[in-house]
């Protein structure tokens, strides 16, 4: 089997890829070791995605986001994060991009679903699904080659893996990370509650815990909850009723009565920082390239950011005529996403280390960084900006 380009995973970011290529008469292949009835009817993972307006854009252009309905989709209009017991906060609204809003807030498995509607419609991609990759070989000079579980080979230019933070893709070319692990999970789900959210995003940064808050439709919130493994493992345990609890404690009450809608899922804090994001007829995307925290949910909007530059590379190099995976090619792309990438990790991963030290210095810094970034204009623009 012979393409152009060759995905493995067929993830939100790996689809959303495929699909900037439509219209082009590239031929791309994705592999995905899911099922196909798995794909196009993607569970609830308990995940809700931030969207910032730059992604929006990006999903309209690929036709995508005006064929997913109003009524699913929130709009986040401010945003507040909160230090230990302190009721000062630092926040964030929509006036102050000029928009009528910050973002948008859609479950994860609704943005899986309607990016495979979209995926469907292309006859210039084709979807290997059931299979895993078994090998990747990159030593000949005019293409990269893929073995598959089903003894297949498959043939491209380029090869691009988007199969998570912990892609067995990256490691077979020997690509290694930084990796941080925060030795913590994190617990998400849906919840209702008394009182109204105003579509205001919350972060409460607790000494033991921390506990987010993203508005959805009516009286809900996606609720993510970052304990320790210990206490993760307790709250994922506990009956609905004293999860309720839990939360409304939490909170301290500041959403009023709680009710847990659904399941509870739970995620380990790990972040990854691959430490290149090509190779030989290869490249990274998505959590493959750059795993990130979700205190500041960048980590789709990265993606997308990502899959942008790449896609804009190969159809450059296609009008000049070169050769999609060449170094030349490839380089660009790394080089501009590392820029956009290398400060949204480092600085998160500060604010998550800073903002779960309980030592007196550390205490006294973060009401120093709440108060720097509210009335520092310069510095407040610098977070502002990424939410444009």
């Amino acid at each position: 089997m012979i393409f152009d380009i060759a995905v493995i995973g067929a993830g939100p970011v790996g689809i959303a890829f495929a699909c900037g290529f439509a219209n082009t008469n590239l031929k791309v292949v994705i592999v995905e070791k899911q099922t196909k009835k798995i794909i196009e009817n993607p569970k609830i993972d308990g995940l809700e995605i931030a969207l910032t307006h730059h992604s929006a854009n990006i999903l309209k252009e690929l036709d995508v986001w005006d064929h997913i309905p109003a009524k699913l989709i929130s709009v986040i209009k401010e945003a507040r994060v909160l230090n230990g017991s302190s009721k000062y906060f630092l926040d964030f609204k929509h006036r102050q991009i000029q928009k009528e809003c910050l973002g948008y807030l859609i479950p994860n498995n609704l943005l899986k679903k309607y990016l495979y509607k979209r995926l469907k419609k292309l006859t210039n991609v084709t979807l290997v699904n059931g299979v895993n990759c078994t090998s990747i070989n990159t030593n000949n000079k005019e293409y990269s080659s893929i073995q598959l579980s089903n003894e297949k080979k498959i043939k491209a230019s380029l090869v691009v893996a988007s199969d998570s933070r912990f892609s067995k893709a990256r490691s077979m070319m020997g690509i290694s990370t930084f990796t941080h692990d925060f030795d913590k999970n994190m617990i998400v789900c849906r919840m209702e509650h008394e009182k109204p959210h105003d579509n205001i995003a919350y972060e409460f940064f607790r000494y033991s815990q921390t506990q987010a808050s993203l508005p959805y439709i009516k009286k809900q919130s996606s609720i993510v909850t970052t304990v320790t493994k210990n206490t993760s493992s307790t709250l994922m345990k506990i009956s609905d009723k004293n999860f309720n609890k839990e939360m409304q404690s939490n909170f301290n009450n500041f959403f009023g009565k709680m009710k847990i809608i659904g399941k509870r899922y739970s995620y380990p804090m790990i972040t990854t920082y691959s430490k290149k994001f090509v190779a030989q007829r290869f490249a990274l995307i998505g959590d493959a390239a750059v795993g990130m925290h979700p205190v500041t949910a960048h980590g789709f909007n990265l993606g997308l950011r990502g899959i942008e530059i790449l896609t804009k590379e190969i159809k450059f190099a296609i009008k000049r005529n070169v050769d999609i995976g060449l170094p030349i090619v490839l380089r660009k792309y790394q080089i501009r996403l590392h820029c956009i990438a290398i400060p949204l990790y480092l600085s998160t991963n500060g604010i998550v280390s800073l903002y779960t030290n309980s030592t007196v210095p550390a205490m006294l810094t973060r009401q120093f960084v709440l108060r720097a970034v509210n009335f520092i204009k310069p510095i407040k623009q610098t977070f502002l900006q990424v939410l444009r």
